[in-house]
């Protein structure tokens, strides 16, 4: 009877003992469940985005010339460096406070020197740890307000604790458009997210579309888009599903008759770039780049010809973070327009960028489709 009854009382205490660890686990789970909810970021689908307007701005005219900028400015982080994430696997975390300013004048002064009447900004740093904690497009735009009364921006990736041991700490990196022209409203557009498991995704970039829609005088309007497409390590679907889901939203406008563009760092080979770099360079890349899904629908800047052809030098736009470089050596920024506008010229601006930014400026002039 004793053995009996000393039997049950270990079985009861057994049972507590699990219920009490079940408990424990389930407390501590929760407890870090709702740490990286309140750590990080959960942008919707669609989200409507403030818009900064002077009243004053004017209205687009239908037919006239519309110059556009896009340009990766890399959190002003300048050239000095060989980052830990950089595809040369350098030591370098973050850059100083004086190159970030210096490379903050150098933007501004690129600016003020082409004065587009749209500029479409990518990695621009707000709160983040990397950066210092700065805002970087308000520093911009105090440099550039009396050429841009209008602009909006977008987080791409936000987070106040990221616990990759090179950062610890916040990231912040933004999409921005600058506008001498009215912009009515802008929304931000979530594309698809890399594969992760649930946890790691929360602390990974979402990348999106920024959309504007500038009104025209006519009672139209313009869609300029800008994004900062996925950059993998190894291919995989990301940038395919990013590419098609950006494909829907432009094919959407133009069954509407809406004229857009769309500008910025796609991570992407033009045809025939992939042979052309090195194997170690090749990484990141398929030899069936992604883009020929819009390449095969709509005018690019560069076009193919122009990025692989004889002049494809004056087309580079990447300047990888790698001291066995000594300029640029491919194409990932791109400006793609609807059939509907039409190209006077185009260029990328490189005799006296490539110390600013791992990425050039892409610049165009377009006219717009005349009133019908």
């Amino acid at each position: 009877m004793l053995g009996v009854n000393f039997c049950n009382a270990i079985s009861r205490a057994m049972t507590r003992l699990l219920r009490y660890t079940l408990l424990g686990l389930l407390t501590v789970t929760g407890l870090i469940a709702l740490l990286i909810y309140n750590l990080t970021w959960r942008p919707e689908a669609k989200e409507a985005l403030p818009v900064s307007c002077n009243a004053q701005a004017p209205t687009l005219v239908p037919g006239q010339a519309l110059k556009v900028m896009t340009w990766n400015v890399q959190y002003l982080a300048g050239k000095r460096y060989v980052f830990w994430n950089d595809l040369a696997a350098g030591n370098d975390e973050k850059p100083t406070p004086e190159d970030m300013a210096f490379s903050l004048d150098e933007v501004a002064r690129v600016i003020r020197d082409e004065q587009p009447d749209v500029v479409l900004l990518q990695e621009l740093d707000d709160d983040a740890k990397a950066s210092d904690y700065q805002n970087q497009f308000k520093l911009l735009q105090e440099r550039v307000a009396d050429l841009y009364p209008c602009s909006t921006h977008a987080f791409d990736w936000k987070a106040d604790f990221v616990p990759e041991p090179h950062i610890v700490g916040s990231v912040g990196r933004q999409l921005a458009t600058l506008s001498r022209y009215q912009i009515e409203h802008a929304e931000r557009l979530q594309l698809p997210v890399a594969p992760a498991n649930f946890i790691t995704r929360q602390f990974k970039p979402k990348n999106a579309l920024l959309v504007t829609y500038l009104p025209l005088s006519d009672g139209g309007q313009i869609a300029v888009l800008n994004t900062h497409l996925d950059r993998v390590i190894q291919p995989d679907e990301t940038l395919q599903s990013q590419v098609t889901a950006m494909v829907k939203v432009l094919d959407k406008f133009e069954s509407r008759g809406t004229p857009w563009l769309i500008g910025g760092d796609f991570n992407l080979l033009p045809l025939g770039q992939y042979r052309r770099l090195p194997d170690e360079q090749r990484t990141p890349y398929s030899a069936d780049s992604a883009l020929h899904v819009l390449w095969d629908k709509y005018p690019m800047i560069p076009t193919n010809n122009e990025a692989s052809g004889i002049d494809r030098a004056q087309w580079l736009t990447h300047y990888p973070n790698d001291p066995g470089l000594n300029g640029p050596d491919r194409t990932v920024d791109y400006l793609f327009y609807s059939p509907r506008i039409k190209r006077v010229e185009a260029m990328v601006r490189q005799d006296d960028t490539l110390r600013i930014s791992d990425h050039l400026p892409v610049i165009a002039r377009f006219l717009l489709p005349a009133a019908p």
